[in-house]
């Protein structure tokens, strides 16, 4: 999907919600900017202070289940955990995002080589680029809550193909 296309969805998606969409493109220091720093720097302990202790995560995936008995911030930093292992040169770049009132809804892309094993797939030494469009409801500064889409099965489809 191309730049623009993306960025009419997202905006639409924003307005349809009821969030006035005030802001276009990337701003620094957005919650989302520092999602991609953080996670490209592998700083997940910075990663993590991101997340409300109270989050809410809404994106559910019978390929990536939370695993049980945690909150949905261990979850979510769990999941990235694991990525970074099977991804240790991962990189994330936002292609596009839209702020309003509290919400901040971003695109992201992630790219990395395939060192580690990742979602139960050893490694294959392979470039995987895959996407990412999320929603976040920010509350002092930090991520309250999460709605998103990811791209899963092109991941799996790069691993196994």
């Amino acid at each position: 999907m191309d730049h623009a296309r993306r960025q009419i969805i997202i905006g639409g998606a924003l307005l349809a919600s009821g969030v006035a969409a005030t802001k276009v493109h990337a701003a620094s220091g957005t919650v989302a900017d520092e999602f991609a720093a953080r996670l490209s720097t592998h700083d997940i302990e910075g990663f993590a202070a991101l997340f409300a202790d109270d989050y809410v995560n809404h994106q559910r995936s019978a390929a990536a289940p939370p695993p049980g008995n945690v909150t949905p911030k261990q979850g979510t930093i769990a999941f990235f955990k694991a990525r970074l292992i099977g991804l240790p040169d991962l990189k994330v770049a936002i292609e596009t995002q839209v702020t309003g009132d509290d919400k901040i809804a971003a695109s992201f892309v992630y790219t990395g080589t395939h060192q580690g094993p990742y979602f139960s797939v050893a490694p294959t030494g392979k470039t995987l680029r895959f996407t990412s469009c999320d929603i976040f409801r920010v509350e002092g500064g930090r991520i309250a809550e999460h709605w998103g889409m990811g791209d899963i099965a092109g991941v799996l489809a790069q691993l196994k193909g």
